[in-house]
This record gives structure tokens, sequence and C-alpha cells, in this order.
């Protein structure tokens, strides 16, 4: 296959628009003294199906998270269009601090595909995780490299079945990425979520899936999937038989990212206590060893960097999605 380039990396990220209508929403008042926070238990909501990456990483910050706010996080899996049900949920809920959520890079895309969902919304706490993407087909897929994938799309485009979290979604741009890099087409699958677009993918139902390394690479492992390349600049040591898409001369770098938010407008109080508890949950040995083994990258990014990484990728995206357009 010839090289090809398509560079889709994010860059370097600044705040400032999401801190300055942070306080402007009404939301609800907050009905206790701030300082007494939490006094009761919180709801994380995961836009999302169970089983999913961000479901993994939603779940195993907010266990570490519970034993420094001294309180239970229940988590919600809220889930439709791509991600944009959840989090619409969250941007209305009251805030006060008890509702919040994870945030995934989705977050920065649906409001330029038609959904109502603005980055803005959202008071920021900290970035968590960083997810390399991945394309992998059926174990008795007669593709045995992404070569294969690449040519059957040459042959008849348009026609190879690809299976993604949800329309809008950064598989399905992915998808998208990859069809233009390689100069072919390829057919996007919407599910509600990562963990179900792999199960298509697994039962044959599709011809390929693209997702992320944590919800490929178990299936990889037991023999129910054949990873054909990591969307990564380095292989990863999860899927240490699989190349990246570079070395299989497709030149595509993309990913997810998630991290944890709540409806703009919480106390100052509320905020810190929040950023207190998300620093130790994503410096603790048992998150970083979980979301590691995963095959994901933890990072532990506190929330002015995140605001100004968000802020980045909403630049990033645009122009991305516009050019789509």
């Amino acid at each position: 296959m010839r090289p090809t380039t398509l560079r889709t990396v994010g860059g370097v990220f600044a705040l400032a628009a999401l801190v300055a209508t942070a306080g402007c929403a009404d939301r609800g008042a907050v009905t206790e003294d701030a300082a007494d926070y939490p006094s009761k238990d919180l709801t994380l909501i995961v836009p999302y199906q169970a089983g999913g990456a961000s479901d993994l990483a939603a779940r195993t910050l907010a266990d570490q998270m519970e034993q420094h706010l001294d309180a239970s996080i229940i988590v919600e899996n809220r889930t439709g269009g791509a991600g944009s049900v959840g989090l619409q949920h969250l941007a209305n809920a009251p805030a006060d601090g008890y509702t919040i959520g994870y945030l995934p890079v989705e977050t920065v895309m649906l409001g330029f595909q038609g959904y109502d969902v603005d980055p803005a919304d959202y008071d920021l706490i900290g970035q968590m995780v960083s997810v390399p993407a991945t394309v992998a087909v059926p174990a008795d897929s007669p593709y045995e490299t992404l070569d294969d994938l690449v040519q059957a799309a040459e042959e008849d485009p348009g026609t190879i079945t690809v299976s993604n979290s949800g329309a809008g979604s950064i598989w399905e741009a992915t998808t998208t990425a990859l069809g233009e890099a390689t100069g072919t087409e390829f057919k996007p699958v919407p599910f509600d979520g990562g963990a179900p677009a792999v199960t298509a993918a697994i039962g044959g139902e599709v011809d390929a899936v693209i997702a992320g390394i944590s919800e490929t690479a178990p299936a990889h492992a037991e023999g129910q999937l054949r990873v054909l390349a990591v969307f990564d600049e380095e292989p990863s040591a999860s899927l240490a038989d699989v190349p990246t898409a570079a070395e299989e001369g497709v030149d595509v770098v993309m990913g997810g990212w998630g991290g944890i938010g709540a409806p703009a407008g919480i106390p100052a109080e509320v905020q810190q206590a929040l950023e207190e508890a998300f620093t130790a949950a994503a410096s603790s040995e048992e998150f970083t060893a979980i979301i590691t083994d995963s095959g994901n990258i933890p990072v532990n990014v506190p929330a002015d960097e995140f605001a100004s990484f968000v802020e980045s990728e909403t630049q990033r995206f645009e122009g991305l999605l516009s050019d789509q357009g």
C-alpha cells in the first residue's frame, strides 16, 4: 500500500471562553452551604452504554473519588445520539455539584454536527484518559491486514461496513479519515456505544469495527476479533503483535479522550472539592493500573489545562468537521 497521510492529532490547549460563561447558567439554586459539600451521594452521568472505554474510565475514577469525597458516586448510563443525550442531561442538571459526568471527545464535536451540545455548558474538573483508536475485524474475516481491508473497499467503495459508537462519534470520524487517507470509502454503522459496536463485529454483523483499544484488545486476546491496526503514534503494549496504521502505510493518528465535568455554575468551594478528589483519584495506583491494563493511556490533567485542551480541540474539530461538510 502506498504511504498516505491524514494527520489529525490534537495540539496544545487554552480556555477563557469556557470559564467566562461558567457562571451564566441558571441550573437551580444551591440549597446548602457549599462548605458542607458533599452531604449526600453524587451521580456521575456516562453518555454511553456500560462496558465500553468511557464507562470503564468513569467507573474506575468514581471508585477512587468516593474515597476522597467520603460519599458514594452512582454511575448512570444515559445513551443515545453519539453521547448527546447524556451530555444534554448533564448540562441541564442543577449546578450544585451532585451531578457530574464523563465528558468524551464528542463534547467538542457534536455541536458542529447539529446536536445541542456546547462545551461552554460545563465546568471542567479534569482529564484522566486518552483512548487510541483501533480497527478490527471478526476472527474469521478474510481480511488479514489493514491493506486487505482497504483493498476490499477500493474494489467496491461504500460497501465495507464498519461499526462505531454512534453517528457523530470520534470512531465514525476515524472511519471517514481512514477512507480519505486511502482514497476510498467505508460504510459507517452506528451503535449506542463502543461495546455494542464491538459485539456486532464479533458476531459478524459488520465487516469491521473502529473503537477504542480497551474495547477491542480483550476480544483480540480471546480470539474473537483480529485487530488490524492502532491509530496512534506508537504501537500499544496491550497489542504487541499489532502494527500502527502508519506502519501499514496509512498515516492516520486519531483517538478519543475523556474527562470529568459538571453543569456550568457550580460554587467555587464545590469546584475545589471535586478537583482535589479528581486529582487524587486520577493519580492513584488503582486507577493508573486499571486504565493501563485496558490499553488506554491514563493522564491527570487539572481543570485549567483541561479547559485549554478543550478549547483547542473545539477549534480543531470545527475545521475538520466543516471540511467534511
